[in-house]
């Protein structure tokens, strides 16, 4: 039935110096074989997850944001501030399951990139979009318009926003009806 079959191999030393035969059984060496290369294509999968964990948080999630302008939890942390030489304010916002802002208004408009999580936006009268990793909604200036998580699921955004024609305007919170839908 099954044949032994037997591969040379190359040629090993003893401690004094005189040549080993090695023979290494064809089953075997495959299995061997096959042994490495598993455990190397786990590892590379072990390290792919953790590349992308750490590739979901770009920047730090920053501090809570302690202001009456959002529901729920939701961090910002300052990437840069609107100063005279450039006047775009950049911030990494983490919302937590659940969390939005009211609606509001920027007069010189914002531009939202997904970074991770599911989230939504929403333009006053229109419907309401998903966001996900990739994502970039640009809000166009003075259209009332909200954003945050979904329900189920953080969402971290960059947003980008001029300030040459002012600070954002804070209207009504989100009913709860209105995110639901």
């Amino acid at each position: 039935m099954f044949q032994k079959q037997y591969i040379r191999s190359k040629r090993f030393f003893n401690k004094y110096n005189k040549p080993i035969e090695m023979k290494l059984n064809l089953f075997t060496g495959t299995l061997v074989l096959a042994t490495t290369f598993l455990s190397c294509s786990i590892t590379e999968l072990k390290e792919e997850k953790v590349l992308d964990k750490s590739a979901t948080l770009i920047f730090p999630t920053g501090k809570k944001i302690t202001n009456s302008n959002f529901t729920g939890i939701a961090y910002l942390q300052p990437l840069a501030a609107a100063d005279s030489l450039n006047q775009t304010s950049v911030g990494n916002v983490t919302f937590e399951p659940g969390a939005r802002t009211k609606w509001h208004i920027h007069p010189a408009g914002q531009i939202i990139l997904a970074t991770a999580g599911k989230g939504f936006y929403q333009e006053k009268g229109s419907d309401k979009l998903i966001l996900r990793k990739g994502d970039v909604i640009k809000c166009p200036p003075n259209i009332p318009h909200w954003h945050g998580a979904s329900s189920d699921s953080m969402f971290v955004q960059i947003a980008i926003t001029g300030r040459e024609k002012g600070e954002p305007i804070w209207l009504d919170p989100v009913s709860d009806e209105e995110y639901g839908k």
